[in-house]
């Protein structure tokens, strides 16, 4: 019998499928060389971490990392362990590791809202990046240089990934429902040399042209010697309107004699710039490298997902976020990736359950707000559709309650291996994930990841279990930044990461350990409500006011009041709906008796939209400042900046 402190089990591995794992593979690899017994995930996840050095360089071999030189020095000890790198004088190419298969193979297959396809094999792929590459070069980028995309989730935008990575240059991509000021808050601070753009993009139906913005670009952006616009899907006859020296996808070529060369990359070499969200301010250039990208995406691959080359790998994603960065890497296991642009829900609610089916997806990713979202929309693919490919769902995006848990299990399919996973674009990566090994509880993210030495700790810096404190990390690991661009010192580096507990990575995750050494993520530290004292993470509250029908939506923000906090609740509702006294009371009841009565908004108030980051996240530090009269430093990083005007007006009558 289960016990109340114990959620239900709700998937196990079988054993007879745990054997053939590249988990179980790379545990008796380690067994045999060190002459250990490991037996299980925790054995393996405690060598790893007491074991670092040895941990990664097996992995290194395991992997079959393609390398142009070695290295004898595994890290770099320091006193500060965000100075400590990993595999100094080790020379790679995160593009050769990618493009090492190079036959009929299927890589990549492309699908939008119309219907329109594309498919490249590995050879043609090759071919391709040869050719973008070439021309490339013929240009004088060159390592180091920085290249921009401002593009879809499309063949075409991981060839000039691939192609700027053979370089040994720096990629860094924008989604097209970036606005022009969130766009040029990024690019100017790293200066590309190169744009490669769409004219227009699709999503729920509607299309948008980018003339404007892309003209507006050039102007802004001195450094650019090209705009590249990727193929018109959708009808866009503006090209001709964009200024600048504007080239087109097709008509780039290579020199006669160019034939695709792999820089030989440091291994702490710039791969990627990403970007954190800039609602506080101007967006921070993150600065990931080529080997610890490439090692860090291959052991989460590899070992935690099982991925192997006879897979259909999928994450919904734009490029954006970085799992769009995750999701290519899944080329160096040789799988077949299938890429979606668009709205997930259109034209049919159920438009990615028919994608399942009809590309034999085995891996499918997504955010918890599909998850959400799918439910709400009341859909049983387990009863509309085959899925008998699909043995993966990853889960991420915002923490997944247990009722999300729930509803993939009774909704969707009651074999699948659901992994939540949680990390971020500061580790391009997980800290907490899944292990084909573990089964999966109910609301809980499976483990921490080999390697990483994560614990939660308490507002003394003391490793907690059980007790809700900050996500942190002990030691260093190879996918940690590179550094911040244009931060030489690394104060801003610093700052991040490293102020909170000396010598500890601080995610900013609020977070628990479980007994069973699963983990649950309640929201971000930063936007913990804090009403008499007590720490509550805001999604405690939104897992449950988002099992009620009537709300699609919810944000949750703290509000000084009367010398303490009150919790403030708005709720979008469905078509119809009105936020009536018994709805409200309804809501308050929900959350006192799934949660605590501390857990009840002071003030519930319904908004027809909720603010966003341009990452599709939901924006509440921007409406906390709002609420307690701070100013909202950069609305330019909102997806939806108008939203906020609804709430300044409700402001007036809360």
């Amino acid at each position: 019998m289960i016990s109340e402190s114990t959620p239900e089990i709700l998937w196990k591995p079988d054993p007879a499928v745990i054997i053939d794992t590249q988990m179980v593979q790379f545990m008796r690899q380690v067994n045999h060389k060190y002459n250990h017994e490991l037996k299980d995930y925790e054995n393996l996840h405690q060598w790893s971490v007491q074991n670092k050095a040895e941990f990664w360089t097996e992995f290194f071999n395991f992997s079959q990392i393609i390398y142009q030189h070695q290295t004898t020095e595994i890290y770099s000890t320091h006193n500060n362990l965000w100075q400590e790198r990993w595999f100094s004088g080790c020379r790679l190419n995160y593009a050769e590791n990618l493009l090492r298969r190079r036959d009929d193979k299927l890589a990549l297959r492309f699908f939008d809202e119309q219907h329109n396809t594309e498919q490249l094999s590995y050879a043609q792929l090759y071919a391709e990046v040869s050719r973008v590459a070439g021309w490339m070069q013929s240009q004088g980028i060159g390592a180091g240089d920085r290249v921009a995309g401002f593009a879809a989730n499309r063949i075409e935008t991981i060839v000039a990934m691939l192609a700027t990575a053979s370089l040994g240059a720096i990629w860094s991509s924008c989604s097209p429902d970036f606005g022009v000021n969130g766009i040029l808050d990024r690019f100017t601070q790293i200066e590309p040399k190169l744009l490669f753009a769409v004219s227009s993009h699709l999503y729920a139906g509607k299309v948008s042209l980018h003339a404007a913005t892309l003209s507006t670009l050039s102007r802004q952006l001195p450094s650019l010697q090209h705009i590249v616009l990727l193929p018109d899907l959708y009808g866009c006859q503006e090209s001709a309107a964009i200024e600048g020296n504007v080239k087109h996808w097709h008509d780039l070529a290579a020199e006669a004699d160019y034939e695709l060369a792999f820089y030989p990359a440091e291994f702490n070499d710039p791969l990627f710039i990403m970007y954190s969200s800039g609602t506080t301010g101007v967006p921070k250039c993150i600065v990931h490298g080529v080997g610890g990208t490439l090692i860090q995406h291959r052991k989460e691959h590899m070992l935690h997902v099982d991925l192997k080359p006879t897979d259909v790998l999928f994450y919904f994603t734009t490029c954006g976020w970085m799992m769009w960065n995750w999701l290519v890497s899944g080329l160096a296991s040789g799988a077949t990736l299938i890429l979606y642009d668009g709205s997930p829900f259109h034209p049919k609610p159920d438009t990615l359950f028919d994608l399942v089916d009809e590309t034999a997806i085995s891996i499918f990713g997504i955010s918890a707000k599909f998850i959400s979202a799918a439910a709400k929309a009341d859909l049983k693919p387990l009863h509309s559709h085959k899925l008998h490919s699909l043995r993966a769902m990853l889960s991420t995006g915002s923490p997944l309650s247990a009722e999300g848990f729930d509803y993939v299990y009774q909704a969707i399919s009651e074999k699948v291996a659901l992994q939540s996973i949680s990390g971020g674009t500061d580790i391009i990566s997980c800290f907490v994930l899944g292990s084909p090994m573990l089964p999966v509880y109910r609301g809980e993210i499976q483990c921490a990841g080999l390697g990483m030495d994560v614990a939660v700790f308490n507002e003394q810096g003391e490793a907690i279990v059980g007790i809700k404190g900050e996500l942190v990390c002990r030691q260093s690991f190879p996918s940690m930044p590179v550094g911040f661009w244009n931060d030489d010192h690394q104060e801003k580096y610093r700052a991040a990461y490293f102020s909170r507990f000396p010598g500890v990575w601080t995610h900013g995750d609020y977070a628990e350990q479980t007994q069973r050494k699963t983990y649950i993520i309640y929201g971000r530290s930063d936007t913990v409500l804090n009403p008499g004292g007590v720490r509550i993470g805001t999604a405690e509250i939104y897992r449950q006011v988002e099992q009620l029908p009537e709300i699609l939506e919810a944000i949750v923000v703290g509000q000084q009041w009367q010398d303490d906090v009150r919790v403030v609740l708005f709720v979008r509702l469905a078509p119809g709906m009105t936020l009536d006294a018994e709805l409200q009371s309804r809501i308050r009841q929900t959350i006192r008796h799934g949660a605590s009565p501390r857990h009840v908004p002071a003030v519930i108030a319904q908004v027809q939209d909720i603010p966003r980051t341009l990452s599709g996240k939901i924006a509440e530090t921007a409406v906390r400042d709002l609420l307690n009269g701070q100013k909202v430093n950069n609305a330019d990083a909102l997806a939806n900046p108008h939203a906020l005007e609804e709430y300044r007006q409700l402001i007036k009558v809360l």
